[in-house]
């Protein structure tokens, strides 16, 4: 009784520890959710993030972010933050692991290409397959029937993690859980408004868009894709990105301004040479860009819901306009110059042909085109549209050289 009081003070309730499975812990010592973070950072799907693209072609050199280091990078700015806030930081560090667990090969454009072939199975999203990989598809728990249940998480965890907690619509083209995942999906919203994000998904999103469009632009400028001194004259384009991409209500003038204001902080750096002293620079500005972020949204929460724990539904995080704007302007920034550059395009229209590719040659293949964890789904299916759901979540667990040595593997067995 005293452990259940002391666990309702920190914020959060017997239901929001329990599992969908109940899985007493192995050993004493940690908390339920000190036990989620472990098991998802010993999942397979986390270690694969490794050799996945997150904006820049990680092998091109040694210096850009893989799809794994920006969920670590993630990882620290919402641990912190949600710590700052009241949240359970082994709860939020967690969550901003698992974020991108379901990123397939070659990022947003890998993911483009899976939804296209897979709209008779229900579509393709990467966050959608984020919460398959942790209820359905990693190895770690079972029922008594033998079926998976994934990592087996928390509820408060798995809520955490969800980024857009609805399923499929037809006029959304972001969505968190594919129909036939809905039974545990519903199990984790017992309780939560209809559609609404936790705080703890709230603070893990504005982790997520602090932390790429900081740090996609550090790569950027690195590769020398982005030239500092050319921003100023480039920004309709940059207006144009940012509303189309990123923040569909922003204004030009918002745009110019928050350049301005960007320009005039003692860490912008004007140029960019390689020296050693200008990379020092560009990670000062780096970590003071984040910490503006961070501090932003934790003060205006603070003023709006005062002191104590804020977390599950007892709140919601503010991050004031001057601070999305300014998000919204840098991931305009590695867009326009990295993304939709001429030189990005030729390997994206690739890629989407190795992807399209490989899913007609596994369908082919069936079964011994699989790895060993997804031939029992394969068995297991009895529609064409659950075959294609085992293929898509085959391709999705690949890493990028791993898509490519697949489709070169079976494209030679075709050959024979």
């Amino acid at each position: 009784m005293v452990l259940q009081a002391a666990h309702e003070r920190d914020g959060y309730s017997s239901a929001d520890r329990e599992r969908f499975l109940d899985e007493p812990a192995k050993r004493g010592g940690r908390t339920e959710f000190a036990r989620d973070r472990a098991r998802i950072i010993h999942s397979f799907a986390l270690r694969r993030l490794a050799a996945k693209t997150q904006v820049e072609v990680p092998w091109a050199s040694d210096f850009p972010r893989t799809r794994l280091s920006h969920s670590l990078e993630c990882a620290q700015v919402g641990r912190e933050l949600g710590e700052a806030l009241g949240a359970d930081p082994d709860l939020m560090e967690g969550a901003c692991l698992a974020h991108d667990l379901g990123h397939p090969p070659f990022g947003h454009n890998g993911e483009d290409a899976l939804n296209e072939v897979s709209e008779s199975a229900g579509g393709f999203e990467g966050n959608a397959q984020s919460l398959r990989l942790l209820i359905r598809l990693e190895a770690k728990t079972v029922d008594a029937s033998g079926n998976s249940v994934g990592l087996n998480l928390t509820r408060a965890s798995l809520d955490a993690a969800t980024k857009y907690p609805w399923p499929r619509a037809t006029d959304l083209r972001k969505f968190g859980v594919y129909d036939d995942d809905l039974e545990i999906f519903q199990w984790m919203r017992m309780g939560a408004p209809d559609g609404a994000q936790s705080m703890e998904a709230q603070i893990m999103d504005w982790s997520d868009d602090v932390s790429y469009s900081v740090h996609d632009l550090e790569d950027a400028i690195v590769s020398g894709q982005v030239k500092l001194e050319g921003l100023t004259g480039d920004i309709t384009q940059l207006f144009a990105m940012a509303k189309s991409g990123y923040l569909n209500d922003i204004t030009e003038e918002e745009v110019k301004s928050a350049l301005v204001k960007l320009q005039s902080l003692s860490c912008w750096p004007t140029s960019y040479d390689g020296s050693h002293r200008n990379l020092a620079r560009l990670k000062d500005l780096a970590s003071q860009l984040i910490g503006r972020f961070a501090l932003a949204a934790e003060a205006a929460t603070r003023d709006q819901y005062g002191d104590g724990n804020l977390t599950r539904y007892s709140a919601n995080l503010v991050v004031p306009r001057e601070q999305r704007v300014e998000v919204a302007l840098l991931k305009a920034m590695a867009g326009h110059y990295v993304i939709s550059a001429e030189s990005s395009q030729k390997r994206y229209a690739d890629q989407q042909i190795v992807i399209k590719e490989l899913v007609e040659m596994v369908l082919a293949g069936g079964e011994s085109s699989l790895e060993s964890f997804f031939v029992e789904d394969w068995r297991k299916a009895t529609t064409d549209a659950q075959r294609l759901r085992v293929v898509i979540d085959q391709i999705a667990s690949l890493t990028d050289p791993g898509a490519y040595a697949l489709h070169a593997k079976l494209g030679a067995h075709l050959r024979r």
